[in-house]
């Protein structure tokens, strides 16, 4: 029998005022996601927490413990697990406050803030790869495209078919593949990064971590969804963060071999962004995120204009997707 949200709520009441000794306390929603997780913030003590509320038959809590204790190895600012029910899917985590970078970010300080997040990610991609870390394989990656496929163009947008969208595809996963393998967040971006006052930033939802493409995460960040920055700004953290790479032997080749790499890569997540960003309207119904879909389109446009071999996916995108997306959103007013 599926357990309903408020008697997941119960559950967690329950399982925290045992954790507590059946002393009182506060709790309160701090936020949803993307995902079947839920957040909540307690109050005990003095003392603020958040617990996680990770439905078992939806989420798994294990790649979330396991990737945190690697993390903090590292030296990187990510929640300590204070306790634990991993039958339940509840979890109870140090809380870094509500000061995403999204919030706080602005002209003045986000060379600062970036400088921070950069130096975090610096860290991860040191780290090396464990043998037990899923890899970001050739199907893996093919299967995020098509989400743009089948969740934006056909199902959101009703628009024609797009199969010759395929050998694009194929591009993509080859240029990620050629690439060093690190450690990859996979959704390391301005709502995942905490301002904190020490150890900026707190990184948080790392659960889906895997081995692949050194760009990945650089475009999660510097190529945001939900903000963006002016292109020579973003060229300049580029080849900043290129230079430390190479500096660090994890990789070997010329900066425009790894613009190209960050450029494909970014061409890749986007289109799985757009993909996911139609698909929780869809089928989930959090229409929220169908107004960060021009940006990311934008972004998968202007790289697509930089190669000859993108002109298909450029001329997809200016004649068809994009028209048809500002309609939408247009009704939707």
């Amino acid at each position: 029998m599926t357990i309903k949200l408020d008697e997941r709520l119960a559950a967690l009441s329950k399982w925290l005022h045992r954790h507590f000794l059946g002393e009182s306390f506060e709790i309160e929603l701090a936020s949803g996601d993307a995902s079947f997780r839920r957040y909540f913030r307690v109050f005990y003590l003095g003392k603020s927490f958040i617990a996680m509320d990770a439905p078992p038959a939806k989420e798994d809590c294990r790649p979330f413990v396991n990737i945190a204790k690697a993390m903090l190895e590292m030296g990187l600012n990510v929640p300590e697990i204070i306790a634990s029910n991993i039958d339940s899917g509840f979890l109870l985590l140090t809380d870094f406050g509500d000061k995403q970078y999204l919030d706080v970010m602005d002209a003045e300080n986000v060379e600062t803030l970036y400088d921070d997040a950069l130096h975090a990610l610096l860290k991860l991609q040191k780290a090396g790869v464990p043998v037990d870390l899923p890899v970001y394989s050739y199907d893996f990656l093919i299967s995020e495209m098509c989400l743009f496929s089948d969740w934006l163009v056909r199902d959101y947008l009703a628009l024609a078919d797009v199969d010759y969208l395929d050998e694009i595809f194929e591009l993509l996963a080859q240029s990620a593949l050629q690439q060093p393998a690190v450690w990859v967040h996979r959704d390391f971006h301005s709502r995942n990064l905490m301002k904190t006052q020490k150890m900026n930033p707190a990184i948080l939802d790392f659960q889906d971590a895997v081995s692949g493409p050194v760009t990945y995460d650089l475009v999660s960040l510097l190529k945001d969804c939900y903000i963006s920055w002016p292109e020579g700004r973003v060229n300049e953290w580029l080849f900043k963060y290129y230079k430390q790479l190479l500096e660090l032997s994890l990789v070997d080749v010329d900066f425009d071999v790894f613009k190209r790499w960050f450029d494909l890569m970014g061409i890749q997540r986007h289109l799985k962004a757009a993909g996911i960003f139609a698909r929780l309207n869809s089928r989930d119904g959090k229409s929220s995120y169908l107004k960060d879909i021009p940006r990311t389109l934008n972004y998968i446009y202007d790289a697509s204009c930089r190669y000859p071999e993108f002109e298909h996916l450029a001329l997809l995108l200016r004649e068809q997707v994009m028209p048809a997306m500002d309609t939408a959103l247009s009704s939707r007013s």
